[in-house]
């Protein structure tokens, strides 16, 4: 081989090994993303069962500021 067909050789090797690591990454970030994922449609889950929960509660005994009686020296 000639010094042209090593040099170039090199640089495709160069760029396979690159290659393999962005693919590597992008299997990772994406594994990461799915597990992220997950864990938002979990705590979705969660937000909407406490909001149905807090809806059904029963209001509290204290009476609205409508409902009140003036205080004794109005």
């Amino acid at each position: 081989m000639t010094e042209t067909e090593l040099r170039l050789q090199k640089q495709i090797d160069d760029l396979e090994i690159k290659q393999a690591f962005q693919e590597h990454t992008i299997e990772e970030l994406n594994d990461a993303i799915t597990q992220q994922q997950k864990a938002i449609d979990k705590m979705a889950t969660q937000i909407t069962f406490l909001v149905t929960k807090l809806k059904a509660m029963e209001p509290a005994n204290i009476a609205s500021i409508s409902e009140e009686t003036p205080p004794p020296h109005y």
